[in-house]
């Protein structure tokens, strides 16, 4: 009997076990296909997210095109002095309005480089009273043009030289003013600056609508906007605090918020900024006034302009020929050979979307024929990459200038490839230096002037007051000394101080659209 019943026990322990195995696998098993079911996800999302950022790279590319266009003449026109104030004003619109969508585009652009992984800071040498003063000059109109107060205030020992990307800088500060300023009907906004040695605290104060406490968290999601984003009367995209957040924690740094409904908000960047000291010439290099160029000196050189658009050699034909320079223009990268072949020139302006040759096979062919002192050559397209440094030196290039083209970046290219020396002068205000002419006594201005001048300072719109104070001083040589008064702060474009002069002076008639 105790033979049977051990037995017994033994096979039922054995088949217990046997179950518990059998079990045990079966969990086993369960496991492994979560676990690659989880890993084939995870490949579909990253190859998702891959496919999403090269669509809207994509489609960037593809809207750059146009927009260089259009960025690209509004400045050739801008630059005509027989345009007439008010074309000169639409212009100026339409220019402003392209920049914009040009920043929508980068938005997109660095979203999905940031979810990605990709975006890189450039920390630069910037002149932090300089770039708080571009600043306000640049969102303080804005402000105005709403009827709102705009106040900068600072505390604690502010550097002159910072360390910095200041490009994302600008953006985290510009989506926060202009945030501010949409949302803000009546009062002001407030960007005060807070210095503790190396770290730097942007608060951007509003008395606007405020944000309900459901909707703090949401607004800093992509595409996502607060219950009065979606009441307001101008509609954004919903990218910009998202973006706002993700710069500045990519910074190193954080942003809060203080809101409640019907008491305005605050919005607070905390970063690290360190402070850095330059030798005098770079630094009086970087803080140069503004200036037109009017050319170069030394003997005439040729620019190869290659592209197979051809409103986009036009356009760099146009800006680069009043300058002094010879240009010579090639539709592909083959005909880029064959016209280098036969006379080089001095430096080569070369796209990378070409049908036959893509700019980069082009460059490596050149540099088998020329060495990079012979035959410079900057990049110039819309086409914008990581680690672009080292891509430019891979191809032997000695610059990029991304597309729509700005003046400024162009010019730096060619001055650094090219050692160039501009010539250039400062455009000046017809202005007398002394004595400083004052208000007293000054004769009223027609109100057809007064209310042209008065709309174009709220728009912030610099170079319409300079035209129409220079049309003035023509046509009515009995106001100049009210218009030189009014000039020099148009020229420190310090509209506040104009708008005050202008209310001064007042009109021969109040214009109806001043009264209260």
């Amino acid at each position: 009997w105790w033979v049977v019943l051990a037995n017994d026990s033994r096979r039922m322990a054995r088949e217990e076990s046997e179950r518990q195995t059998q079990l045990l696998q079966q969990e086993v098993d369960a496991h492994q296909r979560t676990d690659r079911a989880l890993q084939a996800a995870k490949e579909r999302a990253e190859n998702a997210n891959q496919a999403k950022t090269r669509y809207v790279a994509g489609m960037a590319h593809e809207l750059r095109t146009p927009l260089t266009s259009i960025l690209g003449y509004a400045q050739l026109l801008l630059r005509s002095e027989q345009l007439p104030p008010r074309a000169r004003e639409g212009v100026a619109t339409m220019q402003q309005s392209g920049q914009h969508m040009h920043a929508l585009i980068d938005g997109l652009l660095d979203l999905a480089r940031i979810e990605a992984g990709r975006l890189r800071l450039e920390q630069v040498p910037l002149h932090f009273p300089g770039f708080i003063d571009a600043l306000v000059r640049m969102v303080r109109p804005q402000a105005e043009a709403k009827g709102l107060w705009f106040r900068t205030e600072t505390r604690g020992r502010v550097p002159t030289w910072v360390r910095a990307d200041a490009k994302r800088l600008r953006q985290i500060l510009i989506n926060l003013l202009g945030n501010a300023i949409r949302f803000t009907d009546q009062g002001g906004i407030t960007l005060r600056v807070d210095c503790q040695s190396d770290v730097v605290r942007f608060d951007v104060e509003d008395t606007g609508i405020g944000i309900a406490p459901q909707d703090q968290e949401r607004i800093f999601m992509p595409f996502e906007r607060g219950s009065a984003g979606r009441r307001a009367t101008t509609t954004g995209t919903g990218l910009g605090l998202a973006i706002t957040q993700m710069l500045t924690v990519l910074m190193g740094g954080e942003l809060t918020l203080r809101s409640a409904p019907g008491q305005g908000s605050t919005f607070s960047a905390r970063l690290y900024l360190r402070e850095i000291a330059l030798p005098a010439e770079q630094a009086s290099r970087h803080t140069q006034p503004e200036r037109t160029i009017s050319g170069y000196l030394g003997p005439r050189l040729t620019l190869l302009v290659v592209d197979d658009q051809p409103v986009h050699r036009q356009l760099l034909a146009g800006r680069l020929i009043p300058l002094g320079f010879t240009v010579r223009e090639a539709a592909s990268g083959r005909e880029c050979l064959e016209v280098v072949a036969e006379q080089r020139p001095d430096a080569v302006l070369l796209d990378l979307s070409m049908d036959d040759l893509t700019g980069w096979e082009t460059a490596r062919l050149l540099r088998q024929r020329h060495t990079a002192q012979e035959l410079p050559i900057v990049i110039v397209s819309a086409d914008l990459f990581e680690n672009q440094q080292e891509h430019l030196e891979e191809a032997a290039c000695q610059a990029f200038v991304g597309k729509p083209v700005l003046d400024s970046e162009l010019l730096d290219a060619l001055a650094h490839v090219l050692s160039l020396e501009w010539t250039e002068h400062e455009y000046r205000m017809p202005v007398i230096a002394a004595p400083a002419p004052t208000l007293a006594d000054t004769s009223p201005l027609p109100p057809e002037l007064y209310q042209d001048l008065s709309q174009l300072a709220r728009l912030g719109n610099a170079s319409g007051v300079r035209q129409l104070i220079e049309a003035a001083m023509l046509t009515q040589p009995q106001l100049q000394t009210t218009l030189k008064a009014l000039a020099r702060h148009a020229e420190r474009y310090d509209f506040n101080a104009f708008l005050e002069a202008l209310r001064t002076v007042g009109a021969a008639e109040e214009p109806a659209s001043d009264e209260p």
